[in-house]
């Protein structure tokens, strides 16, 4: 790290730049022939930008050229500015066309280009972002990196930079093999030699160095920015549940309620927004991405099943609601984000503008309710945000608000009905937020996900016909003849082979849908993904997988992605489903491979639970008992149904209303009778008639 700090030192104070006069150049943008919205909000730059292909890259082999690659998104705010600046600028485009091959990527097309040059950023910078910005060596390998630049800095460090390239070339060269180096051991998985012990007390003392993080007072850990991270919370709440601790549960219901309370929730529309730019989640960074809601779907889901708590019911359903008019296609597939930006009345893009209100407009609206509705939501000193305008946030429950105004709850519940309706009407008359309506598998997994887990809580039959639709729409259009999967759809074609996230998010997404539809169809496919995934991601050497494909072009690093982050890492998510996988098909060579997976992280899971937080709901698997619930009979969904309505992480369901051969349900049919078996390794308890019997078995051991 010395050395590359010390390196770009020397570029930046022993390189003078040189003002040079923009021009004439017949621009050569190749990005308008694109799909991705991000990348088409590049294609009129001045620039010539190239999207990442042979082409391109051959290019700056044959001409001895930089590459100049900038990576991005649709919905982020800072490479909008980025592009504003510097892109649309004659002098810069000049600049970046003179000396370097220019290339633009889509982060979430080619999230393994994305994580390569990441990794090069954070080894250099310490940091990391989007827009990020890197320059690399013909032969593709990075020597300079960061992310949001000023005009002025950016084209210093350019001619700096390609004026280092023509003058001394070969220290660049020599950086590179360092830093290549560095890039490739940021990911190495290796194997943990020592037995497998998966204890309590480990989780325990993971917890306890992690709890000095939390914030008590808003929830969350106490930093800002603030990332919701799902998934920290689904285990920690499986976690204080199972073991019974209160204190913990109290955290992780202090943490969903302020985050439900604050302006991060679209209060008027449903959905959250990226993340809060403050410590009290008040003040979002207003990109809406489906991952997240998607996965605080679940969340939200299973929070209330444990507590009945109407807030968490109100956030599922209101998130659902704007999954389905905002981000959902015709053909049930998912689009991916709403922009930060958009147009106010005077026609200038700012972040934020399609969802603040100010107080004139409000109580024009809102009349002879506007002092319930402004204490409600706070339209005073706590909602303000800046230039005269409010981001809706609740500070007190309902509860709260009832005594103060002397209102019934019926009465305050017809209320908000009508406040909602009557604002998002009128919202929906401002200049929207740009749509990103590309279609991710791996996003449209995890929402599938969503459904079905709100499906399971709520048993609302249209949440399971939403997730069927988008499965199938996964099977007609992103799952090949080979049985691989696609990453992208977009215009009826998809072009990118799928990444370990694809499969390892849609494989779960079936096994949860087998578990409630109890369609076998789901669950063999998941197996014949699996199967797929072994063949051409799979690292004998380690037992865990790869990123990318070996049928994918190589990159500067083949990447083992195992950090979680604001999504699950894909061998995190990959382990539970070989965890479970295993139990439904007898497969021992699963169940050790998930062990090994599980074990080979365990070293460095006590530093920051945080970042590991799926692996341990998956070790939960392994330090409390784990049971096979099997139903069999005519009465099987019904039954599952029943069984559903109580909180049970550490289960799985196998179920038919027929003769199955699935190893969990074989021989177990009885005419005219259904049967509830419940079981641990393989060795079951007498089978029972009554689902609060089979919940009896589970919850008291």
């Amino acid at each position: 790290m010395k050395y590359v700090q010390l390196l770009i030192c020397s570029i930046l104070i022993s390189c003078q730049g040189q003002n040079k006069k923009p021009m004439d150049h017949p621009y050569t943008n190749q990005l308008i022939h694109e799909t991705s919205p991000y990348l088409l909000q590049h294609a009129h730059n001045p620039v010539d930008w190239n999207p990442w292909n042979e082409a391109a890259l051959n290019q700056a082999q044959t001409e001895n050229k930089l590459l100049l690659i900038s990576v991005g998104y649709a919905a982020c705010h800072w490479c909008h500015v980025m592009e504003h600046e510097s892109f649309e600028d004659t002098i810069v485009a000049q600049l970046m066309n003179s000396k370097f091959i220019n290339i633009k990527v889509d982060r979430e097309e080619r999230p393994d280009i994305d994580q390569v040059y990441m990794n090069a950023v954070q080894l250099m910078t310490g940091s990391g972002g989007w827009p990020m910005n890197v320059i690399a060596l013909p032969d593709g390998r990075p020597v300079w990196g960061g992310t949001y630049f000023k005009k002025e800095q950016w084209m210093s460090a350019l001619e700096q930079i390609s004026d280092l390239y023509v003058r001394n070339p070969e220290k660049l060269y020599e950086y590179a093999d360092k830093l290549e180096k560095g890039i490739k051991a940021m990911d190495v998985v290796s194997i943990n030699k020592d037995e497998a012990d998966f204890n309590n007390q480990f989780i325990d003392e993971t917890v306890n160095n992690w709890s000095s993080y939390f914030d008590h007072q808003q929830g969350g850990l106490k930093r800002a920015p603030k990332f919701m991270m799902p998934n920290n919370y689904h285990f920690l709440m499986r976690y204080a549940y199972q073991n019974k601790y209160p204190v913990l549960q109290k955290f992780v219901n202090l943490t969903l309620t302020q985050m439900a309370f604050g302006g991060l929730y679209d209060q008027v529309g449903g959905g959250f927004s990226r993340y809060s730019t403050d410590v009290n989640w008040h003040i979002p960074h207003f990109e809406k991405m489906l991952y997240d809601n998607a996965q605080l779907v679940s969340l939200y889901s299973d929070a209330y099943l444990i507590t009945k708590n109407e807030l968490y019911k109100d956030v599922v359903y209101e998130t659902l609601k704007f999954v389905e008019r905002e981000l959902t296609a015709e053909n049930g597939a998912f689009y991916s984000s709403l922009d930060a930006d958009s147009n106010t009345p005077e026609g200038h893009l700012e972040e934020g503008a399609f969802y603040v209100w100010n107080k004139e407009e409000l109580q024009k609206l809102l009349a002879s309710e506007f002092e319930l509705f402004s204490d409600y939501y706070n339209i005073n000193d706590y909602g303000f945000w800046e230039n005269k305008h409010y981001v809706l946030i609740r500070k007190a429950d309902d509860t709260t608000v009832l005594k103060k105004h002397h209102i019934s709850i019926e009465e305050l519940k017809q209320k908000k009905v009508k406040w909602k309706a009557l604002l998002l009407k009128n919202r929906e008359k401002r200049s929207k937020p740009r749509l990103d309506d590309k279609t991710l598998t791996s996003w449209n997994a995890l929402m599938i996900k969503g459904y079905v887990d709100a499906y399971r809580v709520f048993a609302e039959e249209d949440f399971l016909e939403v997730a069927e639709k988008n499965a199938n729409f996964i099977l007609d259009n992103q799952l090949r003849e080979d049985g691989g999967l696609y990453h992208n759809y977009k215009n009826n074609t998809s072009t990118i082979n799928g990444y370990l996230e694809d499969y390892a998010t849609t494989i779960e997404a079936f096994i949860t849908l087998y578990e409630n539809t109890l369609d076998d169809k789901w669950l063999l496919t998941a197996r014949d993904l699996t199967n797929y995934v072994f063949d051409h991601f799979y690292e004998e050497n380690n037992s865990m997988f790869y990123f990318t494909s070996n049928e994918d072009p190589l990159l500067v690093s083949r990447s083992t992605e195992y950090r979680d982050n604001v999504i699950p890492a894909s061998n995190s998510i990959m382990a539970k489903n070989l965890f479970k996988l295993s139990r439904y098909f007898d497969n021992n060579y699963y169940y050790e491979t998930a062990t090994n997976m599980l074990n080979n992280v365990k070293p460095e899971i006590q530093e920051y639970g945080s970042n590991y937080s799926n692996w341990l709901d998956l070790m939960l698997n392994y330090t409390e008992p784990f049971y096979e619930v099997a139903v069999s009979g005519t009465k099987a969904h019904y039954k599952i149904k029943e069984i559903n309505e109580v909180y049970l992480p550490n289960k799985i369901i196998a179920g038919s209303t027929k003769e199955s051969h699935l190893p969990l349900l074989k021989n177990r049919l009885q005419e005219n009778e259904t049967f509830i078996y419940v079981c641990v390794n393989h060795a079951c308890k007498l089978p029972v008639k009554s689902s609060i019997e089979a919940i009896n078995l589970i919850k008291k051991p």
